[in-house]
């Protein structure tokens, strides 16, 4: 049976892009960011009501907007930048599979991980 491929769209593309980057690399990053201000006691975020949420949605967004066009354009500064999450030719499982089998992501996966919890930990022991 002979399938041809439907090519994408490029906003569909650009979405599956900016999702991918914002839940796998602006959403650790950022949560990181709130557990360490909720541990120094910076309330100007944490102490609102649903403000750490807030910041983090908004940052992380604000990432994955970024990364598509400043990655490309400055490697050495956007290093977490992906260039499968904006593949055209992958669908959205592939440029996961595709981000998921590179060595790196491994590493920075069990860093993000590991981060984390310990912050996690140290917030809860502080109070």
């Amino acid at each position: 049976m002979n399938a041809t491929a439907v090519p994408k769209s490029r906003a569909r593309n650009w979405l599956e892009g900016v999702t991918l980057s914002a839940i796998f690399q602006g959403l650790p990053t950022f949560a990181g960011a709130v557990l360490l201000l909720k541990l120094v006691g910076a309330h100007e975020i944490v102490g609102e009501p649903f403000g750490a949420a807030i910041f983090v949605a908004l940052a992380s967004l604000f990432h994955a907007l970024v990364m598509p066009s400043l990655g490309p354009r400055f490697p050495k500064f956007f290093k977490n930048y992906e260039p499968h999450f904006f593949d055209a030719s992958l669908s959205f499982d592939e440029k996961l599979a595709q981000w998921r089998a590179q060595p790196k992501t491994s590493l920075q996966l069990v860093t993000e991980v590991t981060m984390l919890s310990l912050l996690a930990v140290a917030v809860v022991s502080v109070g």
